[in-house]
């Protein structure tokens, strides 16, 4: 019998546990599912044969290393900053471990002890990172096996509430972490165009964004994501031309949100106190100038010269109305992610959604073509959200194909080889996740 160890049972581990039960007969797997809140853990397990659920914190090294031991592949859905103290043990004891999250300096200094020790330590396979690395790179290792010349490519994905279930002038509700979310694009956007490098400052963000088109779901913009020059030595894109990462909103999210940007709403440097006496007028108000003749409306229009249909989603927020805040203190950003918890919450009816896309320019044969490579995905329920499914079921399936032994590699790694990428998008396919692919000669 295989066993595995998965820790953390949060939302995003959800799809990943039920494919490890579901296979678990056929495969003749144990899967131990351990949570700092053992209720957590029971409730993801919900009564497999096959499955275990165990009350684990990470940071007591006798049963980290106990449970380890027990293992034959370990699988962590914790926050990236605790996954090198299980990667630390895995290499000491020979375990391999897959994560969803970007490669840290700590984990990546492992890579040689991993190495030879025969461990593979798999990152960054979930969606974003995950999903684009795979797609992208099949296509990009593709056109290069043709000897084409690839001169530009851009990568976005979003997600985002499914069109039939966005019913507020944001179009937009959270799928993932807010905090994440009201602190996105915080530092500078650095990318490649035409040869030329960009910068993007935080202040200029979302000011800063462009249009495409996805399939038959209409239009959507993208800003630009932090770091996009690395990408071009991961792809084997070194001498590209352009090269462009970003994050998918739809139209008028950001101009709307770079207002909480330039008030400094997002700021989570500093902690604003009494709080509990101050109304959402009062905090909006507080960013503004001082000025007694005027409304917040006005002052909030003129200060910042926005237009009515951005006044319109402020408003639709409720942060001109004299409603109490309910928190004692917190951080401009922390206030304003309370507010968005309740306002941008998805209902128990709602379906999320995600979309990616990647452009490729590229010539062959004296001949230049344009390449689109499209997701969309739908989720299924509350708990089976399209977030859930396309950041567990890569994870999932690296797992499945590591204990089989068709993954054999070996160190600290990312899914950008062919002995990874191609059998998890095809058997990612058995859950519509899927790309779209359209070529045109240009």
């Amino acid at each position: 019998m295989k066993r595995i160890l998965v820790v953390g049972a949060g939302l995003s581990a959800t799809s990943l546990i039920d494919y490890l039960l579901e296979k678990s007969d056929k495969n003749n797997w144990q899967v131990t599912v351990g949570d700092y809140d053992y209720n957590l853990a029971l409730q993801k397990v919900n009564d497999h044969p096959n499955g275990i659920a165990l009350e684990f914190d990470v940071f007591d090294v006798e049963q980290r290393n106990d449970a380890i031991r027990d293992a034959d592949i370990v699988v962590s859905m914790l926050p990236a900053s605790m996954h090198v103290l299980l990667a630390e043990d895995c290499v000491i004891q020979g375990v391999n471990m897959i994560t969803a999250s970007y490669v840290s300096k700590e984990i990546k200094a492992l890579n040689e002890k991993a190495e030879e020790k025969g461990v593979l330590l798999l990152n960054e396979i979930g969606l974003d990172p995950g999903i684009d690395h795979l797609s992208a790179k099949k296509i990009i290792d593709e056109i290069q096996a043709k000897g084409g010349e690839i001169t530009l490519f851009k990568s976005f994905c979003g997600g985002l509430v499914a069109p039939e279930y966005d019913n507020n002038p944001w179009n937009y509700k959270f799928t993932w972490n807010p905090r994440n979310v009201v602190l996105a694009g915080q530092g500078t956007a650095q990318f490649i165009r035409n040869n030329q490098p960009k910068f993007i400052a935080y202040n200029k963000l979302f000011r800063r964004t462009e249009l495409i088109e996805v399939l038959d779901e209409g239009q959507f913009e993208g800003y630009a994501n932090r770091d996009s020059l690395s990408y071009r030595e991961i792809y084997g894109l070194d001498n590209i031309s352009t090269m462009f990462r970003g994050t998918l909103r739809r139209p008028g999210f950001s101009e709307a949100w770079d207002v909480f940007v330039r008030m400094g709403m997002t700021d989570d440097s500093f902690t604003i106190s009494n709080l509990s006496q101050m109304t959402w007028r009062n905090f909006t108000n507080s960013f503004l100038v001082y000025d007694k003749e005027k409304s917040v409306e006005d002052k909030l229009q003129d200060y910042l010269s926005v237009d009515d249909a951005i006044i319109e989603k402020i408003a639709w927020l409720g942060m001109f109305e004299q409603t109490k805040i309910g928190l004692d203190e917190g951080s401009p950003a922390q206030v304003l992610q309370h507010l968005l918890e309740q306002k941008w919450a998805l209902q128990s009816e709602d379906k999320d959604m995600i979309v990616m896309q990647h452009l490729f320019d590229y010539t062959l044969n004296n001949i230049n073509y344009h390449l689109k490579s499209s997701l969309v995905l739908r989720g299924k329920d509350q708990v089976h959200t399209a977030m859930s499914m396309t950041v567990g079921l890569p994870v999932a399936i690296a797992t499945e194909l590591i204990l089989n032994g068709e993954i054999t590699l070996s160190g600290v790694r990312i899914p950008t080889d062919k002995e990874i990428y191609l059998p998890v998008l095809e058997r990612l396919k058995e859950f519509d996740i899927d790309f779209v692919e359209e070529e045109f000669i240009v």
